[in-house]
């Protein structure tokens, strides 16, 4: 996902009564999905919607917030799926940062289009704010939106946020918002510090646990009870969360059986979603991500890291993970064209990896090397990337001050625990 602070997600809520209601039986049908979870068919919601013939769009004009992402478990993208339906109107695409046929790099979106498949208008929300979504939505002439998009779990990757506005300008317009559920790919576990407000940008516009545990729907459920009656003029949007069907809480998208689609171009692999919840804090430092190989947010390393960076991290015995040394050259982005020593991260055990102290520890030891500096953000009040990143300024300090990872780790155990609370009533697997 990209680093600039521009990106924005869109992320819908609703009444806990419309939220709670149960699916109909005809959307039930559903089943034979190629995904499995524990012997259940995981059914992701778009397919759920497309099995009751896409009921609760009938008599709507809809507009569609998608990627590459979302598709049915034929392979046809939910909205070539919906083109083709007698009987709905769809009146327009809105694509989020990489666009929404996948076409843009980090940072990058696609410009206002035709769609050629479809003969749709696609419009560029990439970085669009509330106000500039809603002109979007009455450009288009939608009353309901649709958001399909599938997300990894981590505040700091923009989708959340593109939804979030989303909802934000459904709601001034009078819309309605219906939100196709997936699950989250890496998981329940609650990890990180809690952005502070001050510390807001287009990696978390919000206050929002690092890594919350929650789908995108259930995510719209949170935002439209604890966040949008605070935004402008107040109130919650008309939401419908569509579920997914047989999915375990907690299930690593690599136990689902369902296909991956990269929902950006840097997040090629489930197992990439997992090491990202930790190491995308390594965009704010001068050391490379793994931007440029075949394995982002896995490689990590710099032209001045040797191979006591893998001794020294496999000497703290984290758990379900091992660094093997590494080296690899970027062909693009951070340290391009030259020769990074490092580390490769190996999870060996997916339930007991903890991407978020995994990533202290990478940050502590990388920091004892004379090269380490912290990316520069320049002409913002927050100078530091690190620190839009991780929500404040408190893990740039302590890693400047000597603080153990332990320690660090501990400083957001009370944020964890409250946030751990505070989502309970928002969720709905389990």
């Amino acid at each position: 996902m990209a680093s600039a602070l521009t990106r924005r997600s869109l992320v819908a809520s609703g009444t806990a009564a419309a939220l709670a209601a149960p699916l109909s039986s005809s959307a039930a049908a559903a089943g034979g999905a190629s995904g499995r979870d524990g012997g259940r068919a995981v059914v992701p919601g778009a397919d759920v919607a497309a099995a009751s013939g896409w009921r609760l769009l009938r008599g709507r004009r809809t507009g569609v917030i998608s990627n590459p992402t979302g598709i049915l478990r034929d392979a046809r993208h939910v909205v070539d799926s919906l083109a083709e339906q007698d009987g709905l109107d769809i009146v327009g695409v809105f694509g989020p940062e990489h666009g929404f046929r996948g076409s843009a790099q980090a940072g990058e979106s696609e410009p206002e289009f035709e769609d050629p498949r479809t003969g749709l208008t696609v419009y560029d929300a990439y970085g669009a704010d509330a106000r500039k979504m809603a002109e979007l939505f009455e450009k288009a002439g939608a009353d309901t939106l649709v958001f399909d998009i599938q997300d990894v779990g981590v505040r700091f990757y923009t989708y959340i946020w593109t939804m979030y506005q989303a909802m934000v300008a459904a709601r001034s317009v009078g819309a309605s918002f219906v939100v196709l559920d997936r699950p989250n790919p890496i998981g329940r576990r609650v990890d990180g510090p809690m952005l502070e407000p001050e510390f807001a940008s287009g990696v978390g516009l919000k206050p929002l646990i690092q890594q919350h545990g929650m789908t995108v729907g259930e995510l719209a459920r949170y935002f439209n009870a604890e966040l949008l009656p605070h935004e402008g003029d107040g109130g919650r949007v008309e939401l419908k969360v569509v579920r997914v069907r047989g999915w375990k809480p907690g299930t690593p998208a690599q136990h689902t059986g369902l296909p991956w689609v990269p929902p950006s171009p840097n997040m090629p692999t489930p197992d990439t979603a997992s090491a990202y919840a930790g190491t995308g804090w390594f965009e704010g430092t001068n050391l490379s991500e793994g931007r440029g190989t075949t394995q982002p947010f896995q490689f990590v390393g710099a032209p001045y890291l040797d191979h006591r960076y893998s001794d020294r991290l496999n000497a703290y015995g984290l758990p379900g993970v091992r660094f093997r040394e590494g080296y690899f050259v970027p062909t693009f982005s951070k340290h391009e064209g030259k020769t990074c020593a490092g580390v490769q991260l190996l999870v060996t055990d997916p339930e007991r990896y903890q991407a978020v102290p995994t990533a202290v520890a990478m940050l502590v030891e990388a920091h004892r090397y004379e090269g380490f500096a912290w990316r520069k953000d320049s002409g913002t009040a927050h100078p530091y990337w690190i620190d839009k990143l991780s929500g404040s300024a408190r893990l740039r300090t302590m890693v400047d001050s000597g603080a153990r990872p332990d320690g660090i780790a501990a400083a957001w155990r009370e944020e964890v625990r409250e946030f751990e609370r505070a989502r309970r009533p928002y969720l709905l697997y389990g």
